[in-house]
């Protein structure tokens, strides 16, 4: 499937000409919180199952639901952190629908009155390019049990830890244009929410989880739905319900699209259902027809006033607000001067900047972008290791730096220093100064090291002059004959004297 590299419109060939794909997301981030969204019962991962279900969770007779402000409070800086507008009036409503892991029968949701509106989020391609991806809403709702089929061949079993789990789901204008655009964006979603400490935003432990939209349009059509509003310019969308991984989530586009399009061109209909994703075999399945808001016959919960925000609340949320991704990348850019590449890879995760402003305390920042990028990435990636589990910590690696930016060592025993650090631990500056690794500036003992090369090695001075780019060589034998420890810039400028005049 080519990539018009010049818009970043995925295209999709078929056998009746080109396709383009369209693609909204409903992002499901559970909030974090210590307690559900209407009762006291923890939210923990991992305890046993159904020991941590209250009353209210299990929907036990005369229970009455009380709002978290936690998690209202949680949902309020997601939207400031998103962009959007925050609605000082919203309501709880009822969705109904039956299953077994849904002990009330219904969903306590938003749906007319949502606490968040309108938003929009930046988002970065690997290639760097930057695209805009417009948010709906984001409203308040409780999660559902979990069914567990897998235990006995005959039953089903019930686990109702997540019951009552308050989620955020933000739904986004359907503005992503290919597979990769629509894992930037849940990836952008995600580093926003854990910047924020709204959400852990763990896809493995079910944090967050994405239903993806994805419909088929020929090339111009999108532009006319962007013009007029009107869906109708678009094809018949079908939603994959709890995607969990970026992969997945391209996967899933990619197979559904050509799904539809297969379909469309053999002169059948996409028809409007709810399909999941089979990750073992990368197809997606139909589920169900999908439901329109009918179906559920929302109505406001009789248990639950409406939610009215007092603007002093919303501002004293604003004004404890974090520096969020964009701003910290801009700030490391033009006050620190580090690259674009680096500013993106070192606040792309919360973990990765918190670890690099520790580091760049009193140290030269493109020093230090360069060690946590290059050798503490690539070691944490070999390793499979996250950065909070990092054996070499930041005050570690500034000090470190430290002695690289003072001259004390060369960066080649720098990295002789690291690995030390990563297998045995300990102080740099105790490990340079017990095993003699300081570097060796002074010149005259260069220099002696240097004369006894060049009349050792007459050939090879005279190929130098008259081809310095040979000198290389020189430089690799002092290094040789000091072990590493000689100032390299100084050995530069020595030999550059004594050979080249």
């Amino acid at each position: 499937m080519p990539l018009d590299t010049a818009d970043h419109t995925y295209r999709i060939p078929g056998q009746t000409g080109d396709w383009e794909i369209v693609v909204g997301l409903e992002v499901h981030a559970q909030v974090k919180s210590k307690a559900k969204l209407f009762s006291g019962a923890s939210t923990e991962f991992g305890a046993a199952p159904n020991s941590q279900v209250s009353l209210v969770d299990a929907a036990m007779p005369g229970m009455l639901p009380v709002i978290n402000e936690e998690c209202v409070a949680q949902a309020v800086r997601t939207g400031l952190g998103l962009n959007a507008k925050i609605n000082r009036y919203s309501r709880f409503d009822r969705k109904n629908y039956f299953y077994p892991d849904l002990p009330q029968g219904y969903q306590i949701s938003q749906f007319a009155h949502p606490i968040v509106g309108e938003g929009e989020i930046e988002c970065e391609r690997d290639d760097g390019s930057r695209f805009t991806v417009g948010i709906e809403r984001l409203h308040l709702e409780q999660d559902a049990g979990k069914s567990i089929h897998d235990l006995d061949p005959n039953a089903t079993y019930v686990d109702l830890n997540r019951s009552g789990v308050a989620l955020m789901e933000i739904v986004s204008r359907p503005h992503v244009r290919s597979p990769a655009d629509a894992a930037a964006y849940v990836r952008t979603l995600r580093t926003i929410v854990r910047y924020l400490d709204t959400c852990g935003g763990d896809m493995e432990k079910g944090q967050l989880r994405a239903d993806v939209n994805v419909s088929v349009c020929r090339p111009g059509d999108y532009e006319k739905f962007r013009e007029t509003g009107d869906f109708m310019h678009l094809g018949t969308r079908c939603e994959i319900k709890n995607v969990n991984s970026m992969r997945f989530i391209m996967q899933a586009i990619e197979y559904e699209a050509q799904r539809q399009i297969d379909l469309i061109e053999e002169g059948k209909l996409v028809v409007q259902e709810t399909r999941l994703f089979d990750a073992n075999a990368g197809v997606t399945r139909s589920m169900r027809s999908k439901e329109e808001a009918h179906d559920y016959r929302y109505f406001p919960d009789p248990d639950l006033l409406p939610l009215k925000l007092e603007e002093s609340f919303i501002d004293g949320l604003k004004a404890r607000l974090p520096e969020l991704p964009a701003e910290k990348r801009k700030r490391f850019i033009e006050v620190l001067g580090l690259s674009e590449y680096d500013a993106s890879v070192l606040t792309a995760d919360k973990d990765r900047a918190d670890y690099f402003e520790a580091v760049i305390e009193g140290r030269d920042a493109k020093l230090a972008a360069n060690w946590v990028n290059n050798e503490l990435f690539g070691r944490l990636n070999k390793e499979g290791l996250a950065i909070s589990e990092s054996p070499v910590s930041p005050g570690q690696l500034g000090k470190l730096v430290k002695l690289i930016e003072t001259d004390v060592i060369s960066g080649k025993i720098a990295k002789e220093v690291f690995e030390i650090l990563w297998d045995e631990g300990g102080d740099p500056e105790v490990i340079v100064e017990e095993k003699g690794l300081k570097q060796i500036t002074d010149t005259s003992a260069i220099e002696q090291v240097v004369d006894d090369l060049i009349a050792a090695n007459p050939d090879q001075a005279e190929q130098v002059r008259e081809k310095p780019k040979a000198m290389g060589w020189f430089v690799g034998q002092v290094m040789k004959a000091t072990g590493g420890k000689a100032n390299p810039q100084a050995v530069n400028e020595i030999l550059r004297r004594k050979l080249l005049g």
